[in-house]
């Protein structure tokens, strides 16, 4: 029978060399996981203003050759809403999510039905260019479903205020329910809708039960079936990052043409 020191001696060394097999493992993989993250959010940025389609075959080179050829990503001050001057490589490397959790890099947010706690005082937004027109605007949100925080991009055509589409990225709302906001069928239904109203109020929402077509009702998209918190926190949370505190600024800018700066 092997001693109690000898099971001690066996068990510690088995758990020391998994453990530099799992760390080793998360080390070698980490770059790989970085671009397979990095090509999903290109992804997502080219499905929200429909240049890709959800299950479409395509591989990570043509992913890459079309968000150059069409997206031109810009670093935006958002109190000041103009873009600013950076390096290509700084661009690349920047993490809104990092700048929101640095003091130094971002500031408290007042109390908000999205329930954002501090918002950067830099945010990346992505251009899709036709020829050296801006034809659409894709912008970061983010804020709290039922059981999450939802991470997604809101596109909006040129005049800034009708949408051309909402996709979100990362979340961990019930499959079947808050999960829904990845259904197809109701991100169909948010292109044409009017994100702001005459006076440039935030007014989208997500009504509860069916809000009817486009020009029955352009300020609301019909909610999601048993999920109410989840259809309530996405409607908050587009108003909040559509408000003037956050990206209104750089919205009245674009609009007037009044932006300097930009990728350098």
């Amino acid at each position: 029978m092997r001693s109690t020191k000898y099971i001690i001696g066996f068990a510690a060394v088995v758990c020391l060399v998994c453990s530099v097999v799992v760390s080793g493992a998360a080390v070698l993989l980490k770059e790989r996981q970085t671009i397979n993250k990095q090509l999903d959010q290109k992804k997502k940025v080219l499905g929200v203003v429909s240049l890709y389609e959800a299950g479409e075959d395509i591989t990570p080179e043509e992913i890459n050759q079309r968000f150059s050829s069409n997206i031109v990503p810009r670093l935006v001050d958002l109190k000041t809403g103009k873009y600013v001057q950076v390096t290509a490589e700084e661009l690349a490397s920047f993490d809104q999510r990092k700048a929101r959790q640095d003091p130094a890099r971002s500031a408290a947010a007042d109390a908000n039905s999205a329930k954002v706690l501090r918002v950067p005082n830099h945010a990346l937004v992505y251009l899709l260019m036709k020829g050296d027109a801006v034809e659409k605007l894709v912008l970061p949100v983010e804020g709290k479903g039922l059981w999450s925080t939802l991470y997604g991009y809101i596109a909006l055509e040129s005049d800034t205020t009708t949408i051309a589409g909402l996709t979100f990225y990362e979340h961990g709302e019930t499959p079947g329910l808050g999960g829904e906001v990845d259904n197809p069928s109701w991100q169909a239904l948010w292109p044409g809708r009017k994100a702001f109203d005459g006076s440039w109020k935030a007014t989208i929402d997500v009504k509860k039960g069916a809000a009817g077509s486009v020009s029955d009702d352009p300020h609301n998209v019909d909610g999601l079936s048993g999920a109410t918190i989840t259809s309530r926190g996405v409607g908050a949370l587009l108003r909040f990052w559509l408000e003037e505190q956050r990206f209104g600024a750089y919205l009245a800018n674009f609009r007037n043409q009044s932006l300097t700066g930009g990728q350098g």
